[in-house]
């Protein structure tokens, strides 16, 4: 019998221990099995600002799969970002393989809930079922629909001031694995919008983390600033980005272009673009 692939992600979480991750925004399957050779933890494949979709994300996510692992290191465990908390997105997410899932904005527990039913089959949730998808091997695992929920990890995004509010509630949603901070869309509904560094946004992004943690789920957020990735891990945040795979293409080859062409002739970096995520 197929064996349903362990979620080694899902399980470092509940064990507390901190996982670092890469940002991957270019929807190339290529860039994708480059990336989880390097060694992160896991890494981040995104639909909401990126224009991927069902079909390309499978192509990803079998990219990842066949990446060989850093030196003694675990895979690199894939987490994808539906555009939306929309049922039938998140339905054809898992059913290509998906086991984690970063859902945007959610404001309340309703939401959360809602997400929670959205991966499960029924009685407990609305997931269709699906008796020869990817998830179950075609087929050939078959205790999927009995073990599924062992292996999904499911993570809310908090993007608001209103969010911020619902963190207690939020968390007390059974099935709700860990909660993630979006610093760019927090900093806009704090009236900061793009200062992701602000004092107001960094306490609020603090003060989250602690009460995320208090409540027994796991925090995560994106931050490509090392000394404030490494305040964040110090806090108690255990899913952390550190690291964006345009930013790292981008400032390598305009680094390289200044340096054989004059910094005259290259156009200087925008503001840094890991704020908008």
């Amino acid at each position: 019998m197929n064996m349903l692939p362990t979620n080694h992600f899902k399980h470092a979480l509940r064990a507390g221990r901190a996982q670092i991750g890469v940002w991957s925004t270019i929807p190339s399957p290529y860039v994708c099995e480059l990336i989880a050779g390097a060694g992160y933890d896991w890494m981040l494949l995104d639909t909401e600002h990126t224009p991927s979709d069902v079909p390309l994300m499978l192509q990803q996510l079998q990219a990842v799969a066949a990446a060989q692992p850093a030196p003694q290191a675990l895979p690199t465990q894939a987490v994808v970002r539906p555009a939306w908390n929309d049922a039938v997105l998140i339905k054809r997410y898992l059913d290509i393989g998906a086991q984690t899932l970063l859902l945007p904005f959610v404001q309340n527990a309703e939401e959360a809930q809602a997400a929670v039913r959205a991966i499960r089959y029924a009685p407990h949730g609305i997931r269709g079922m699906g008796g020869s998808t990817r998830a179950a091997n075609f087929g050939r695992t078959a205790d999927y629909v009995a073990r599924a929920a062992d292996e999904l990890c499911l993570l809310v995004q908090v993007e608001t001031g209103e969010a911020l509010e619902q963190i207690e509630a939020i968390a007390a949603v059974d099935g709700i694995d860990g909660i993630f901070i979006g610093p760019a869309d927090l900093s806009a509904s704090l009236g900061y919008p793009g200062q992701t560094r602000h004092p107001q946004v960094s306490r609020a992004i603090d003060d989250a983390i602690r009460r995320i943690r208090a409540c027994g789920k796991a925090p995560g957020i994106l931050m490509v600033d090392e000394a404030r990735a490494r305040e964040c891990l110090d806090l108690g945040a255990q899913f952390v980005a550190v690291v964006l795979d345009t930013l790292v293409l981008r400032d390598g080859l305009d680094a390289t272009a200044r340096r054989f062409r004059g910094p005259a002739q290259v156009a200087a970096p925008a503001v840094a673009a890991a704020s908008s995520y």
